[in-house]
């Protein structure tokens, strides 16, 4: 950097000791166990309820990545009334609720409608108070813990998006519009908004050619 005008001289700090700042991370091994012995304790304490919330599956957005399906944020409203659960009532039994979703397709709608009514059918509540049984709570003879473990394993995350819809092929995929689709939108829009202008134009060539006669 040039020197000009009457300003401060540059301090350039070039002997630090910056060995004795750098920060090394050789515990990642160890803490790669550590982090899975915590999993396995917090299953194990949390036993026999689930370690994850059940979510929906969804498509993730953009064109370029809503083949793909994933696990969302929560169900909507609209499914759990579809699925004949409160929407206040599913967060006790671990279903993830989100009320900002909204449904933009049938076929997503009767998936996780579909979903949440196989987890109902699977589902075992245990009550809180053995002498006082409510009536949502799972009957006594079905109490089994070998019957929710069974459950827990089904419904992880790793099967859970495997047992909604998959991935569309591109062979499935809608055939490209000839022109170009972004071409036939902007036409559309274009015809849609001049409707009027045209037809106009229409009447008063016909009414001055009329009027020539």
């Amino acid at each position: 950097m040039a020197i000009k005008h009457n300003q401060q001289i540059p301090h350039n700090h070039f002997r630090k000791d910056w060995q004795r700042r750098v920060r090394c991370h050789f515990d990642q091994p160890g803490k790669k166990v550590a982090r899975r012995q915590a999993r396995r304790s917090k299953a194990a304490a949390l036993a026999p309820r689930p370690v994850d919330k059940l979510r929906p599956i969804v498509r993730c957005p953009t064109v370029k990545y809503n083949r793909r399906t994933r696990l969302g944020r929560g169900f909507t409203l609209t499914e759990l009334k579809a699925a004949g659960i409160p929407k206040l009532y599913a967060p006790t039994i671990g279903i993830s609720v989100d009320a900002r979703r909204q449904n933009l397709s049938e076929e997503s709608l009767a998936a996780n409608v579909e979903r949440l009514k196989q987890y109902k059918a699977r589902l075992i509540v245990f009550p809180r108070n053995s002498g006082k049984p409510k009536k949502t709570d799972t009957p006594k003879d079905q109490q089994s813990a070998e019957t929710t473990q069974s459950i827990r394993a089904e419904w992880g995350v790793v099967d859970a998006v495997a047992a909604g819809f998959s991935e569309i092929k591109k062979s499935d995929l809608p055939k490209v519009v000839e022109g170009g689709a972004y071409r036939a939108l902007r036409k559309a829009r274009s015809d849609a908004k001049l409707v009027g202008v045209r037809e106009k134009r229409i009447k008063d060539k016909a009414a001055a050619e009329d009027a020539k006669k």
